[in-house]
């Protein structure tokens, strides 16, 4: 997946923000709070994906090739896909809708409802 197509597809998530920040890294949030980034952090020059994981997508994820543990994130959960080889952009868009529904469900219910995040 691209960075164009990257940002496209989180614009298009319920109630998202977008910043570019940490040398030109694309980054997207939910209430405030980062739940995707493509950047070019680790080895390597290209676009590069990081999103929030669940526990057991995290530990599932990190056993294929092409997929680390994010750098500087891990510790929270967070993959980096390192190659466009490993999972299809269809794969990477559900991780991302995924990881947009991890970060909104511990925002507050008040912010929640604000950002007509409630079902």
């Amino acid at each position: 997946m691209k960075r164009d197509e990257f940002d496209e597809y989180c614009r298009n998530l319920k109630s998202t923000t977008h910043v570019v920040q940490w040398g030109g890294s694309s980054v997207w949030k939910v209430g405030g709070k980062i739940f995707a980034i493509c950047s070019i952090w680790g080895e390597g020059r290209e676009d590069k994906i990081s999103f929030k994981c669940a526990d057991m997508s995290f530990q599932i994820l990190c056993e294929l090739p092409g997929v680390i543990p994010a750098p500087y994130l891990a510790r929270g959960k967070w993959v980096q896909v390192t190659s466009g080889e490993t999972l299809s952009d269809d794969d990477i868009k559900s991780y991302i809708e995924e990881a947009h529904a991890i970060i909104a469900a511990k925002l507050t219910k008040k912010l929640r409802a604000e950002l007509g995040l409630v079902h």
